[in-house]
């Protein structure tokens, strides 16, 4: 067995990536999520701490999304998170969440590492 076939021997990061893009929908239409009110979720997301989230309150909003990206299982993903909340969100949360998992969303999906156009 060559080395680079081990999975042990790839890089911590590479495998993180992997797990992350491997959770993805297949479009971010998929994301069928709540766009208001409270969101209960799942222990094997948030195992300790806080559970429910408040939608309508952006601190709470983003740190359901932060948890939900970075823990959150392919359903979890699809149920949990809304697409015009995550596509509104991104530009802040992008800086709040890994690189892997960042890379990952946005390598999928290039829409999300479109630059904002500043207007003249």
């Amino acid at each position: 067995m060559e080395p680079s076939a081990d999975p042990a021997a790839r890089p911590a990061g590479a495998v993180l990536y992997a797990r992350y893009a491997g959770r993805l929908p297949a479009a971010l239409e998929k994301l069928a999520g709540p766009a208001h009110g409270v969101v209960e979720v799942p222990l094997h997301v948030a195992w300790s701490g806080l559970r429910a989230y408040d939608l309508d309150r952006p601190r709470l909003r983003m740190g359901l999304y932060r948890t939900v990206l970075a823990e959150g299982g392919h359903e979890d993903l699809v149920t949990l998170l809304n697409h015009d909340l995550l596509v509104a969100q991104w530009p802040v949360l992008r800086t709040l969440i890994s690189r892997h998992v960042r890379t990952a969303w946005e390598d999928a999906f290039p829409e999300l590492a479109a630059p904002v156009s500043s207007a003249a």
